[in-house]
């Protein structure tokens, strides 16, 4: 049984990873179309028409691949976790269905209108659909988180005689106290790899010398789009999702920051250390005091519970994994500020296109903001853990009893291989897209 619920959650863990390296790009890169296209009709610069067009193509290469992993990932929930969707599918299949039957169709129909349809339909037209592309995407994000908070913070449901869920109050799903925080979290996340996907292709071009007009466009649209979004991430709306963390998951909020004792006057805030989980305490550490206390309730002395205050069989099921990804989520979110605010004051300084050592760092960070999503994704599943739905429904009992763990293993070799092959084809296909650059049109 262990070995196949290891398997289970290793085969949806990595095809979940490797599906939303896609969307996470897509939905901040629909308000960045959007923008272009605005820009063009305010100016008749057709630049910025020639961007939208060109970071359109980016877009549906992304939405082909994240259509073609997504589709397993939804198989998965009537093999490996039938238990868990004959369980809770009255409620999460109402969300999921409406995902698929309004934000998916939206976004696909408008999306073709957008790439094939402008000579047609004009400029104003053209516009609205990239904007419906984006709502699209967007309306696709928000009905995901609100079927997660569901499982993070389950609200306006009962539980019938024979175990199974069913809702009771369907606005609740869309009021939940944990949807709001976590959907702009999130969306604020996406927009901060779309920055750095921008920016990081406009310094590509600048320091080639090739297609130079769109490269100080591109860094500077990235730049302006990434410092605005990288500080949203951490205030408010980070800082909003820790909150609801501490106040309804107060066992996951001490393991991420590795608090295994409460601490008499106020917590300390971790910046280096290594969980032990033999010794119950993190060796080599180093902490400011007080500080952590006072990030989570404004007192310098408040009271953190520590992981002695609770039950070990509640304790999240990877203390060191759940600890370690919301660090690097942490590190990586206060190196991206710090990045995007010199390369701002650069921009604002007129030095920023022929400094090049920027131009570097953002062309070498482009993969860290999809590190800094998954983790931040691994942080909210492992901190659920060892629940489905938290406090209601155990892992141990959603996954499909008459599965393998030598089936799953076999198909997760399967998907691993084929998912390479996948990832290498996008590569090359947006290599050459990025690499021939954007079409120079005429008004």
């Amino acid at each position: 049984m262990e070995d196949m619920l290891f398997y289970d959650r290793i085969q949806f863990a990595f095809t979940i990873t490797f599906h939303y390296l896609f969307p996470q790009l897509t939905m901040g890169l629909s308000l960045m179309i959007v923008y272009f296209k605005w820009k063009f009709l305010r100016t008749d610069d057709v630049k910025y028409n020639d961007a939208a067009k060109f970071w359109m193509k980016i877009f549906a290469l992304n939405f082909a691949m994240g259509v073609v992993t997504g589709i397993p990932m939804e198989f998965q929930f009537g093999t490996n976790w039938a238990k868990f969707s004959e369980l809770t599918g009255g409620i999460i299949g109402q969300t999921l269905a409406m995902e698929g039957m309004f934000s998916f169709f939206l976004e696909s129909s408008f999306l073709g209108l957008f790439l094939f349809g402008e000579k047609l339909l004009g400029h104003r037209l053209h516009f609205l659909t990239g904007f419906l592309v984006f709502l699209g995407s967007w309306a696709s994000g928000f009905l995901i988180i609100a079927t997660h908070s569901w499982m993070q913070y389950p609200v306006g449901y009962e539980i019938m005689e024979n175990g199974k869920f069913v809702l009771n109050n369907f606005s609740a799903l869309f009021t939940n106290p944990w949807l709001w925080p976590s959907y702009l979290h999130n969306q604020a996340a996406s927009i901060v790899t779309s920055s750095f996907v921008v920016a990081a292709v406009g310094a590509f071009y600048l320091l080639n010398n090739k297609h130079s007009e769109f490269g100080k466009m591109f860094v500077k649209t990235g730049v302006l789009f990434g410092v605005f979004s990288t500080i949203i991430v951490a205030f408010p709306t980070g800082d909003l999702v820790a909150k609801n963390v501490v106040e309804h998951q107060p066992i996951t909020f001490a393991a991420m920051e590795g608090i295994f004792e409460t601490e008499d006057g106020g917590s300390e805030i971790i910046l280096i250390g290594q969980p032990n989980m033999v010794e119950k305490k993190l060796d080599n550490k180093i902490a400011v005091p007080n500080i952590l206390s006072f990030l989570t309730y404004q007192k310098w002395d408040a009271e953190i519970k520590g992981l002695n205050e609770f039950d070990p069989k509640d304790y999240p099921t990877n203390i060191p994994g759940l600890y370690y990804a919301y660090h690097i989520m942490v590190g990586l979110g206060t190196i991206f500020i710090g990045v995007m605010i010199i390369a701002s004051i650069q921009l604002f300084r007129k030095k920023l296109y022929t400094t090049k050592w920027i131009l570097w760092v953002l062309l070498f960070m482009i993969p860290f903001p999809y590190i800094a999503n998954t983790t931040g994704w691994y942080t909210a599943e492992l901190g659920r853990q060892p629940w489905l739905v938290y406090n209601l429904l155990r892992t141990t009992e959603g996954a499909s009893p008459t599965v393998s763990s030598g089936n799953t293993l076999f198909t997760l070799l399967g998907f691993i291989g084929l998912y390479l092959l996948l990832g290498m084809l996008f590569l090359i296909l947006a290599g050459k897209i990025i690499n021939k650059g954007p079409q120079s049109t005429k008004n």
